[in-house]
């Protein structure tokens, strides 16, 4: 124990220094002692009472695995060469190895979590233990530890072992009393700390301790805390006075406060950790009733479990820097913020302006800015904003008002230092800079014309930006020739305007409009007459261009359209000589011909040219299509072809005609296993758990032979959705399908793929699995990087996995982080591809006269990421400039959203003018 230690210590001090003493200071000195041992012993019973014997048993337990460490270095250490030395040589090495790299990992990245834990772990297993402490103190310096009841509670009994020296004492009650402020008002186990508080102050037998115990009880019995009534009959127990009217009230009106917080307390105490969701709802509660202590509190106490979460720092530093403004507290928050979660750059972004705000030194906020560059961001535009954040402060400190000053050389030179830094650093790590539109160099360029009045540099920068290929972007011209506009002169702004008709391949009628307006207001006849030769002359051009491409993409179009058609015919011809071969050896076996003739005439047969029973043989491929082919054509009779025999069926199934006007309530299930001898009583169970079941029609051939689907009629419609949940749900090894009965020739729109098929960030998409790899070895692969909501393994109709699966995270955040540590990783000897969600665009028919024709519709396209075609989807773009999109249509049983471009307004795009093109790239 930590008291026991420090007076173990304080005593082996003071034997050397004893020698010859007066009997009187022996007896002082042992009374000291002997105060210490009494004093400690009760904060450990209060400690003791109040969490049980777990504490001392952890203590013991953490003292214990220092011992073994010990022991089993010396063992191994002792221990000698046995027959399977070499093994151990050989595993040591690699250990070796593997410790000098994951220090150069170290020192290259010092935010690495997973370094930290790693190498940790093999010095403890090489037996190096002071290189172990080395490691945990670097490790803590960069990763603290948020506090709790239970390492105050340890604090507070370490300081009862100084009570001896000089001003121990109030140094001890100085540790109580932060002790209360940081988790007094913890709703249950701030009750140790008071308790433990209280017992210290009961074991100093003087009477003037008695008020501050009283003082104590008081204070207590106002705040709202579990087991209050057992304090307050303590207390009445303890006094010799009646306990004062006013404290009374003070206990009722806690009481009536700890029954609002139950609810929030209860669910935190059912729930598991991290138990994020509750906290949240919390923390809302705590906002909406606005007691700042106990705001704060609860903000600690969610951080406990959830350090690693950036939206809880986020929301917590907001809160401080919006509400409190206490300097030290807040910095100290923001600090911790990013020690815990380094790779968030909006939290290195916060952390600078709340510096600037409350008055740190320019080189303290300069030191922080180099910690955050050195942090390991995971995105390219993290840079990109952390440079931002760091140049918007170095500009407000300048004085413009003056020609030149040490401030503005310093922004200067931090402008080119961060264009070089994302030139090199950056674009090495990412193979992109993060700033393709060169926004540093725009707001280089603003500042050097608006507020230094040099636009021959801000000419400069526009040119460099010009030609890292946004020169045929007509908003980066149009950008330029405002800021000439404001701050330059009439000739720059013609000639940035010629050249922007020459290059811009966007929107070049916007260009060429904006040139003959400035002509018209200020130009000359000359100048007019140049600039309406140039435009006529590029928009003829450009218009030349668009046909060209109008019909490439038309000639590419038909070209797939003969290759379809080509492939069409292939398959006819081979589809034929087969049945022709089988017809010729059908005509060579003598068993059953008529039979085996009479079969191969039905299933010659076009669906569409017959109608046909319930019971009777569908075509190939009609289980299948499942609830695609028409179902008002099923239950009618077929008429039979003259001079044939009908193979009598094996089992008497009574045909029935199905009735569309139940579709409503029937479900049609399919993928079934053709190997089931009585389908009705395998599924019957089943679908009873969604509702009252009338019927199930499974459907056979006319041998007797089960074709792998029915139909299931319930009782009630609400039964009918609920079977739809049991799509997917595996039969004797089968996935079986269920959607609902609908007509196709009624509904050609209807789908049945019940998931997704657009982009999903929160979602990963994760390819090269190992067949043998199940559902619970994924998830406990994919859980230590996020909350995983969902999981599933993609299978084919047979039930076999295919290598596939989906993996749902609760936000973006965390899936990023997934794609980020998982993809390449080895799994069972398999290296997976991890990527976020983004199914390729399905192709929808359409007629060849559409495709063929220039303006007719496009064929859509496939909706890509922020990252394009990139493979792992990860957006780069920072949250701060992040806009919520439409919400993607969620592809369920049902009928289908129309595809972009299939509605009539869509087909024809309204043409708009010169100044709905003005508006809409001026809209600041």
């Amino acid at each position: 124990m930590a008291t026991a230690a420090a007076a173990s210590a304080s005593e082996a001090e003071a034997e050397p220094k004893a020698g010859p003493k007066a009997e009187g200071e022996e007896d002082e000195a042992k009374a000291a002692r002997t105060r210490r041992k009494v004093l400690s012993r009760a904060v450990a019973a209060a400690t003791y009472k109040t969490i049980g014997p777990e504490w001392d048993q952890q203590e013991e337990g953490v003292s214990e695995s220092d011992g073994d460490e010990e022991y089993a270095m010396a063992s191994s250490a002792e221990s000698s060469p046995g027959e399977y030395e070499w093994e151990y040589d050989e595993e040591e090495e690699k250990n070796q190895l593997e410790i000098e790299r994951l220090e150069e990992q170290l020192s290259i990245n010092v935010y690495d979590y997973n370094c930290h834990v790693d190498l940790i772990r093999l010095l403890r297993l090489e037996g190096e233990l002071t290189k172990v402490r080395m490691a945990r103190q670097k490790m803590s310096e960069i990763f603290p530890l948020t506090e709790g009841p239970n390492i105050w509670l340890e604090y507070g009994q370490y300081s009862v072992g100084g009570i001896g020296q000089k001003g121990g004492l109030e140094k001890v009650r100085s540790v109580f009393e932060r002790a209360l402020s940081s988790v007094g008002l913890h709703m249950t186990k701030g009750l140790a700390i008071w308790e433990a508080y209280r017992e210290f102050e009961s074991a100093i037998v003087e009477a003037a301790r008695l008020e501050k115990v009283h003082s104590l009880f008081r204070r207590q019995l106002a705040i709202p805390l579990y087991d209050m009534e057992a304090t307050f009959a303590e207390y009445e127990e303890w006094s010799e006075d009646p306990i004062p009217e006013s404290v009374i009230q003070n206990y009722n009106k806690a009481l009536q406060q700890l029954e609002k917080y139950k609810p929030y307390e209860e669910a935190l105490l059912q729930a598991e950790a991290p138990r994020l969701a509750e906290y949240q709802a919390y923390i809302d509660f705590e906002m909406k009733i606005g007691d700042p202590a106990r705001i704060q509190l609860i903000f600690e106490r969610a951080l406990v479990e959830n350090c690693l979460v950036p939206d809880l720092w986020i929301r917590y530093s907001q809160y401080l820097d919006r509400q409190l403004k206490v300097k030290d507290l807040v910095l100290s928050v923001h600090s911790r913020a990013v020690r815990n979660c380094p790779w968030t750059v909006a939290l290195w972004s916060r952390y600078l302006l709340a510096m600037e705000r409350h008055g740190v030194d320019h080189r303290g906020i300069s030191v922080t800015f180099e910690k955050a560059l050195s942090a390991g961001f995971i995105q390219a535009t993290d840079y990109v904003e952390i440079w931002q954040a760091y140049l918007d402060y170095l500009r407000r400190r300048v004085d413009f008002k003056q020609d030149s000053s040490k401030e503005l050389e310093e922004l200067r030179s931090a402008f080119a230092r961060a264009l070089e830094y994302l030139k090199q650093e950056v674009e090495e790590r990412f193979n992109e800079s993060g700033d393709p539109s060169c926004l540093i160099m725009q707001n280089w360029a603003r500042i050097e014309a608006r507020l230094c009045n040099n636009m021959q540099k801000a000419r400069e920068l526009w040119d460099s930006i010009m030609t890292k290929g946004n020169a045929k972007y007509a908003n980066m011209w149009l950008e330029y020739y405002n800021l000439e506009r404001a701050h330059g002169d009439t000739q720059h702004c013609r000639k940035a305007l010629h050249r922007a008709v020459q290059c811009t391949s966007d929107y070049p009628e916007h260009v060429c409009e904006v040139l003959l307006t400035m002509e018209r207001t200020e130009g000359t006849l000359e100048d007019w007459d140049i600039a309406v030769q140039k435009t006529e002359t590029r928009l003829a051009r450009v218009n030349e261009q668009r046909i060209k491409a109008a019909e490439k993409e038309a000639a590419l179009a038909q070209q797939e359209e003969e290759k379809a058609e080509q492939r069409k015919r292939a398959r006819a011809e081979k589809k034929a000589l087969k049945k022709k071969k089988k017809t010729r050896g059908a005509e060579k076996n003598t068993v059953d011909e008529d039979d085996e003739k009479e079969w191969g005439d039905e299933e010659e047969e076009q669906p569409s040219k017959r109608r046909r029973l319930e019971n009777s043989v569908p075509p190939t491929g009609e289980a299948e299509r499942g609830p695609d082919a028409d179902p008002g054509l099923v239950g009618v009779e077929l008429p039979s072809k003259p001079k044939e025999r009908v193979a009598a069926p094996r089992r008497d199934v009574p045909k029935v005609l199905h009735d569309s006007s139940k579709d409503g309530i029937t479900v049609f299930v399919s993928n079934l296993p053709y190997s089931l001898e009585e389908p009705a009583t395998v599924l019957r169970p089943l679908f009873e758990a969604c509702g009252d079941v009338v019927e199930i029609r499974p459907i056979f051939s006319n041998r007797g032979d089960f074709r792998g689907y029915c139909y299931v009629e319930f009782k009630e419609e609400a039964a009918a959705q609920r079977a739809l949940e049991l799509d997917r749900k595996s039969v004797e090894g089968r996935p079986m399908f269920v959607s609902p009965c609908v007509d196709k020739s009624k509904n050609p729109d209807f789908k049945v793929f019940r998931y997704s098929t657009a982009l999903e960030k929160h979602k990963l998409f994760i390819s090269g699995l190992p067949f043998s790899c199940t559902r619970e070895e994924l998830e406990e692969i994919c859980k230590a990087h996020g909350t995983v909501k969902d999981i599933r393994l993609v299978t084919n109709r047979a039930g076999k996995p295919k290598g596939l699966a989906y993996v749902e995270y609760e936000n973006e955040s965390q899936a990023s982080q997934a794609v980020l540590k998982m993809d390449g990783m080895t799994v069972k000897e398999n290296i997976i591809k991890v990527a976020i969600s983004n199914p390729p665009q399905r192709k929808f028919p359409e007629k060849p006269e559409a495709r063929k024709a220039p303006g007719g519709p496009l064929v859509p396209r496939q909706i890509y990421g922020a990252r394009g075609k990139g493979r792992t989807q990860l957006s780069l773009l920072p949250r701060a400039l992040q806009r919520p999109g439409a919400p993607a249509a969620q592809a369920e049983n049902g009928p289908a959203p129309p595809p972009a471009g299939a509605t009539p307004a869509a087909t024809e795009a309204p043409k708009m003018s010169n100044a709905d093109f003005a508006k809409l790239l001026l809209r600041k």
